[in-house]
């Protein structure tokens, strides 16, 4: 019976998050482990239900990396980055488009649906609705930047009760354009400010922001977050997570969140409870 009771406890410890967070629109970053591991995966799918089923309206945008580079890998074809970005030739955009539209994309939106939810698939190619241009085409190739998101397309689709599933690939502009490869973690920021996301979560294989002494920073501000970066505690592959989250900051999202995707319902805990689980990025 107690166990019961603390169950109940529970409930109505979150009661006041999901009143706060009814019909708001929460952009989820989908990556690193929990993208990767079959129970990670399953886990999240419930996480997105159950939010689902609350009110939340929870759109996601995974990246895919990994299985990008295992793909050219077994097909024989050079990949190489600089500065941490992925130079995307046309041959390269072709298995990138390959993987994060059709193989990662469909199988999060079967998996989502197989748990009753109702996740519907697309890339910003379809209806055109983000854009992008080169980033540096001599040095990047087709690696873009997003220079427009058309938040009807996905409001749309949340406005019939779907959750849309993004795989960051963009359209050009001219007739027959191959598109650009996006980084899932601006492809993220950008959906969100455009779309009026109240929050942004990125999932990764990092508990969140650490200082030197390898301890977890809970809030942060701009300021805060630009100074860190300035003395070298925040480096590395951090460094573009927050930037993301500080364009979406930027953009009028109002708190964007790092957390452990390791970790089983951490999107949950990080929504739901009033001490979270990661680090949160405010104004």
């Amino acid at each position: 019976m107690q166990k019961k009771i603390e169950t109940v406890k529970t409930l109505l410890d979150a009661l006041p998050f999901i009143k706060e967070f009814n019909k708001e629109i929460v952009v989820i970053k989908y990556g690193g482990s929990a993208q990767t591991s079959p129970q990670l995966k399953e886990k999240f799918a419930e996480d997105i239900l159950l939010m689902y089923l609350v009110g939340i309206r929870p759109v996601i945008v995974h990246g895919g990396g990994t299985k990008i580079t295992d793909m050219l890998s077994a097909l024989s074809i050079e990949t190489k980055f600089i500065d941490g970005q992925r130079v995307t030739t046309k041959e390269v955009m072709r298995i990138a488009e390959m993987i994060l539209s059709g193989e990662i994309n469909k199988d999060l939106v079967s998996l989502l649906n197989s748990h009753g939810a109702k996740a519907i698939g697309i890339s910003g190619k379809d209806a055109h609705f983000i854009t992008a241009k080169a980033k540096d085409f001599a040095k990047w190739g087709l690696t873009g930047n997003i220079t427009n998101v058309k938040a009807n397309v996905v409001t749309r689709l949340m406005d019939e009760k779907f959750i849309p599933v993004i795989a960051p690939i963009a359209a050009g502009e001219e007739l027959g354009h191959p598109g650009f490869n996006i980084n899932a973690d601006l492809c993220a920021s950008y959906v969100a400010k455009a779309i009026g996301a109240n929050k942004i979560m990125f999932l990764t294989d990092t508990a969140g922001v650490l200082n030197n002494d390898k301890e977890l920073l809970d809030t942060l501000t701009k300021n805060e977050v630009e100074a860190l970066k300035a003395d070298g505690t925040i480096h590395g592959g951090m460094v573009p997570k927050v930037d993301a989250c500080l364009e979406a900051i930027d953009g009028g999202v109002h708190k964007a969140h790092i957390i452990d995707g390791r970790l089983e319902h951490s999107m949950l805990l990080e929504l739901f409870t009033s001490a979270g689980v990661g680090t949160q990025i405010v104004k």
